[in-house]
């Protein structure tokens, strides 16, 4: 008997790509049988899945592969890859792939002008269509992420999938997230999915790829391949649903949990094989979402007295009487000094989106005032920011929720409120969110004091830093230009603004600076 038509790769290339990319061994098959010269070569071939499922680099690793292996006898196959992402438009697109199939082919000429898909496909059609080839010779272009190009007409996708009619060597490969049903406008085409990887697939490759080459200090290396394989599982159970479902994303989560999660190895107070006492001991880290979002801000180094004052805060809590203990922070902290800024968790990373970090001094100061004046009564302005009779207010916490509706203590109010952090934002005026700025920044910010002789940069700076909100959009305009009306001065005093941002991020804020903003807040 002869041999067959049909004819696979070697097996050896199958389980090198395998050892590479694991669980992924039958689209590695699927892809290569509708690639192969020797196969079962097709025209079209769309390649499509989620974020991070390997499409891209599999490809380019298969086809990089088969052109190594057909080049044993004779050049069989040649291949281009073309980001869309790298071309910001369709001309872009054109250009960009012929001039990688002249590079793929060592083709002697100039780089033409493309214009359209059909001054394309004449050039194509000079390099890959009237010259002469072997017989079973196949030319691959890869369309990486053709769905997300920019300015791309409605004709791109059909266009570029009738190419392998007009030249039959060219098999098209269009690499997409989520295919719409016939977007290509054309007969059967072969599509394969590369789906997300479950549970047991992330931890295969997971100790396949980033598993700790060394052991831990008083531990084996099988103990410790024992404790990563049950710690990748652990990861993915608290983390991989919710926010953490790529398989780069879960490594990164990984890597930044395993020195947090082996510490009590290290300091010898739990044991390699106690793995229960260890997810309990790591129990807040793995509820730490902001481990997933890297960044360039380095972990912040905190000194030994900034603990020793934590550790003695937590213990006098801990020790003090039931009826101090049961008290509310709020009573407790009328009878305090001024709070001072409070040391930050040493185990939670600093990232680039925290508003504390991005906002200079100016614009945070303005935006917890626009916090207050959006969500205190004006009537209690009077109260709350006063500084006529003495220097700075003494009393905190704002009115008490014994107070009625008049003002009058002993008037209990007849029905129960929301909390006033509770509701939405109300409108205010300027000139009133700037007053509660005058009254509080000496308090807040003791450097507003030496700011204040020169008034012309505190007013350069206070109209710098509300601009800056407004064009983040954590101040509004509502009301006259904001309307659609006639665009107006944003200085203006009489306008209304409303602050856009909610109460866990202004208490954030508010604690980086030392200021407790519930503290200023109507019951």
């Amino acid at each position: 008997m002869g041999d067959s038509l049909f004819q696979l790769p070697d097996e050896l290339l199958f389980t090198t790509l395998s050892q590479t990319f694991p669980c992924r061994d039958v689209q590695i098959r699927a892809v290569a049988t509708l690639l192969h010269p020797h196969a079962a070569p097709c025209q079209n071939l769309v390649i499509h899945g989620t974020e991070a499922t390997g499409k891209s680099a599999i490809t380019a690793a298969l086809l990089q592969a088969l052109q190594e292996d057909t080049e044993k006898d004779e050049p069989l196959l040649r291949y281009v890859i073309v980001n869309s992402v790298e071309c910001i438009t369709a001309r872009h697109l054109y250009e960009s792939t012929i001039a990688k199939v002249a590079e793929a082919l060592q083709w002697q000429g100039a780089a033409p002008r493309c214009d359209s898909v059909s001054q394309m496909v004449v050039e194509l059609s000079k390099m890959l269509k009237y010259p002469s080839y072997p017989d079973n010779f196949r030319f691959v272009l890869v369309f990486d992420g053709i769905d997300r190009q920019r300015e791309a007409p409605i004709t791109l996708l059909p266009a570029l999938a009738r190419l392998s009619e007009i030249i039959p060597r060219i098999t098209s490969v269009f690499i997409v997230t989520s295919p719409p049903a016939s977007f290509l406008r054309t007969s059967f085409v072969p599509c394969i999915e590369f789906p997300n990887y479950t549970k047991n697939e992330f931890v295969t490759i997971l100790n396949t790829t980033s598993l700790p080459t060394t052991p831990l200090p008083t531990t084996t290396m099988q103990e410790t391949t024992e404790l990563w394989s049950r710690f990748t599982g652990a990861v993915h159970d608290a983390l991989a649903r919710a926010a953490s479902r790529t398989l780069p994303s879960l490594q990164h989560a990984c890597t930044s949990l395993w020195p947090r999660f082996t510490a009590p190895i290290l300091a010898g107070t739990h044991a390699p094989r106690e793995f229960s006492k260890l997810m309990v001991a790591a129990r807040v880290h793995f509820q730490d979402e902001s481990l997933l979002d890297p960044g360039i801000v380095a972990i912040q180094s905190y000194s030994s007295s900034s603990l020793a004052q934590a550790t003695d805060k937590t213990v006098a809590l801990a020790s003090a009487p039931p009826s101090q203990a049961n008290t509310p922070r709020k009573a407790q902290s009328t009878t305090n000094t001024p709070s001072k800024p409070k040391p930050a968790n040493p185990f939670v990373t600093a990232t680039t989106t925290d508003l504390s970090t991005l906002l200079p001094p100016t614009a945070r100061l303005l935006l917890l005032a626009s916090y207050l004046a959006s969500h205190n009564p004006t009537r209690h302005d009077l109260v709350l920011f006063s500084t006529f009779h003495h220097g700075r207010r003494k009393r905190r916490g704002g009115l008490s929720v014994g107070m009625g509706r008049g003002g009058h203590r002993g008037a209990q109010s007849k029905h129960r409120k929301i909390a006033r952090k509770l509701l939405g934002a109300h409108a205010f005026v300027l000139e009133r969110m700037l007053a509660i700025f005058t009254a509080v920044r000496g308090e807040w910010d003791p450097k507003w004091l030496d700011k204040d002789v020169n008034g012309r940069e505190m007013d350069a700076d206070i109209e710098m830093a509300i601009a800056t909100l407004a064009s983040l959009r954590l101040l509004v305009r509502v009301g006259g230009a904001a309307a659609g009306g006639v665009a107006g001065d944003q200085m203006d005093r009489g306008g209304k603004w409303r602050c856009n941002v909610g109460w866990e991020v202004v208490r954030g804020l508010g604690r980086s600076m030392g200021v407790e903003v519930e503290e200023w807040l109507t019951e």
